[in-house]
Parts: structure tokens; C-alpha cells; sequence
């Protein structure tokens, strides 16, 4: 299993565990987080970048699918805002790996997980075009100009959702 922190900042030598930005229940503290290499394109986006990621499940209502999933052939959508496009095309990226064994996961679904220590990256990516490596992760991006309604609507819905920065949104 691969582990990944995505960062705009070049050159992090050791990642130190901090406060949660979020309440977990299950969080003991400062930590540092990670991501799974199947969940990492929710976060192939600018920091501030509002999104709304979501998947079907395998109790997901057909009705939902529909809706919101459609015929695309992608297992992942992921929703911006209009008004994030250039920023998006304009961001440089840098993809930590980290060392599996050092973490536990706090959410499967989402793919987050945790480390209680100070962390050194195994190796780091820089990704230049954000828009062809979500792509090229079974991820289909869509664009709307305000995020608001479809992020009320999938936190409604049967599907598995991750809402990120929705307080920066139009």
C-alpha cells in the first residue's frame, strides 16, 4: 500500500505531526495525515480549492448513480468550481510518499490516514499538470460554477462523498 501527503511547497525534509484542521473522533492528537494512493486524486487540487468527490458504493441507490454518476465510465467524479480553473492549470504540486508502517488509517472510505511522529518522506513527485493526473486516476472532473447545491445534494445522498474547502466556494 502506497501513502502520499500532497503539498504546494517543495523540499519538506520531515513532516511534523500538527493539529487536526477538522475534528475526528478518532484522532489522538497532532498528527500528520496521509492519503491512499487510490483515494490521492481529491487531492491533486490546489489547497484552498473547493470540491465535491464522490463514488458509488455498493449499497448506493440506483437513483443516486443516476443522478449524479451517470454513464460515464469513471469510478470517481470530482466536482470544482468554474472560477478555480486557472488556478488549478497553474498549480505545481509535490507528491510525498510516506512510509506506510509508520501510519493507521482513520478512515477507509476516504482513504485518510495518520502518524502520531515525525515522518521523513520516502521519495517526492512534482505533478506540473494537475488536470491530466486526475485524469489518468479513473477520475472524471466536472465543473459547475457553484459547488453549494451539489454538495448538499451528495451529503444527502447514498453515495460516499468527501466535501474539501466547501467554505471557499462561490
Amino acid at each position: 500500500m502506497k501513502l502520499f501527503h500532497v503539498s504546494e511547497e517543495p523540499g519538506i525534509a520531515l513532516f511534523t505531526p500538527r493539529p487536526s484542521p477538522q475534528i475526528y473522533s478518532n484522532i489522538k492528537g497532532a498528527a500528520v495525515f496521509a492519503i491512499s494512493d487510490e483515494m490521492l486524486h481529491n487531492y491533486l487540487l490546489p489547497r484552498d480549492c473547493p470540491r465535491v468527490c464522490y463514488y458509488a458504493k455498493t449499497d448506493s441507490l440506483q437513483a443516486d448513480i443516476g443522478r449524479y454518476i451517470g454513464d460515464t465510465d469513471k469510478k470517481f467524479i470530482i466536482t470544482v468550481e468554474e472560477s478555480w480553473l486557472e488556478r488549478i492549470n497553474n498549480t505545481k504540486l509535490y507528491l510525498y510518499e510516506m512510509p506506510s508502517e509508520r501510519f493507521e488509517q482513520i478512515d477507509e472510505g476516504a482513504g485518510y490516514y495518520v502518524s502520531y511522529e515525525t515522518v521523513k518522506p520516502l521519495s517526492v513527485l512534482p505533478i506540473d499538470n494537475l488536470f491530466d493526473e486526475i485524469v489518468e486516476r479513473d477520475v472524471e472532473l466536472r465543473v459547475l460554477s457553484s459547488l453549494k447545491q451539489l454538495a448538499y445534494e451528495i451529503s444527502n445522498s447514498s453515495l460516499h462523498f468527501s466535501i474539501i474547502r466547501l467554505r471557499n466556494a462561490d
